[in-house]
């Protein structure tokens, strides 16, 4: 792989990776922090969103995010030619 190449496969990479983390930064702090109290005004079942985003949203995102980053890095490696 040339330069030019790798240097093009790795920012898409980081752009990939910090993407993602945005995502998750906005999801665990944001809605289980930030928002909370006008997130508890809606019920998910008996338990209010905001409590549900503090204790169990942020691991869930966290976990589906995983999946999102193996997909799209299988993308970006048959992009760059670098698939197993």
């Amino acid at each position: 792989m040339d330069k030019a190449k790798a240097e093009a496969y790795w920012k898409a990479n980081i752009s990939l990776i910090r993407n993602l983390l945005i995502v998750w930064a906005v999801v665990s702090y944001g809605f289980g922090i930030l928002l909370v109290q006008p997130l508890n005004n809606i019920k998910l079942g008996a338990v209010p969103l905001g409590f549900w985003f503090a204790q169990q949203g942020s691991i869930i995102i966290f976990v589906i995010l995983i999946f999102i980053y193996v997909s799209q890095m299988n993308k970006i490696d048959q992009q760059f030619d670098v698939h197993e």
